[in-house]
């Protein structure tokens, strides 16, 4: 995905602006958590209802940013650093939706993000900015979304320092949505896409073959120390069916279970590489 020129952050001098815990007695997680997702559905119901009936739900887009926040932290020796800049991927239809109502919608969404990190005792460099951009790939209900650490400029007029984006992650369509897709007429099998689902996190690969592994290069990101760089391939046939096919890894392959140095796979399969397992499925 090629991320588009976008308003530069605030700029504050590092460490200006810090998440800390307000002086006020926390609310427990759960409580803070509910206040900010009211926030966002009063936002929802209130002018923009009609506009969000279907498809992704600011809510979900919500809980998901913060997801990614805590998947994202870097620790130093006294602090803990967050992703200050995030794009959210939308289908054309969920962005053009959302387009007419994107600033109060990602300003409510920075709000979350900035309370979420004052919760958890995180360090911002800046506040954090959301943007919504278009991902054609991706369908209706299903969102991706890409963090970034930027610090800001170190003197008048210097640029900010931009730290290399985060691999991209793309979370499932509503059900309504799976529902409706089941009723549509099926594509042809050269069409098929892998799905990659490790724990809550979901890799949509379109092919024709996708790398798997822990090197930023890999179509498929993996933070596991047992997984080699490239480790593995998924590999789709001229009639749509998967294989996946080691690439010489040290800890190798197995599927269901068994180590293979190539497999077709079947949705429902789970494969694991070093002591991280995974769920396969086709979407077509």
């Amino acid at each position: 995905m090629t991320t588009r020129a976008r308003a530069r952050p605030p700029r504050i001098s590092p460490g200006a602006l810090t998440a800390r815990p307000p002086t006020r007695p926390e609310e427990p997680a759960i409580s803070v958590l509910r206040n900010l997702e009211a926030r966002i559905e009063g936002l929802v119901e209130g002018v923009f209802s009609r506009a969000f009936s279907s498809g992704v739900q600011p809510v979900e887009i919500a809980r998901k940013l913060a997801k990614e926040m805590d998947a994202h932290k870097t620790a130093s020796v006294q602090r803990v650093y967050v992703p200050n800049e995030y794009t959210v991927w939308l289908a054309s239809d969920d962005y053009e939706r959302f387009k007419d109502f994107e600033s109060s919608l990602t300003q409510e969404l920075s709000g979350h993000l900035l309370e979420h990190a004052r919760h958890h005792n995180y360090d911002l460099l800046t506040r954090p900015v959301v943007g919504l951009d278009q991902d054609e790939r991706l369908r209706l209900g299903e969102f991706g979304i890409q963090t970034r650490l930027v610090r800001p400029p170190q003197r008048q007029g210097a640029e900010p320092t931009q730290g290399e984006h985060g691999h991209t992650m793309v979370y499932s369509a509503t059900q309504a949505e799976k529902a409706r897709s089941k009723r549509r007429p099926q594509q042809a099998y050269a069409e098929t896409r892998a799905i990659v689902a490790v724990d809550d996190r979901r890799y949509v690969l379109d092919g024709p073959t996708a790398s798997i592994g822990r090197s930023k290069d890999a179509d498929c990101v993996i933070d596991d120390p047992n997984i080699s760089r490239r480790h593995a391939e998924l590999r789709r046939s001229n009639v749509g069916d998967w294989q996946i096919v080691d690439l010489g890894s040290t800890n190798g392959v197995k599927v269901n279970g068994r180590r293979v140095s190539s497999a077709r796979l079947s949705p429902g399969d789970e494969v694991t590489l070093g002591t991280t397992v995974f769920s396969f499925d086709i979407e077509q």
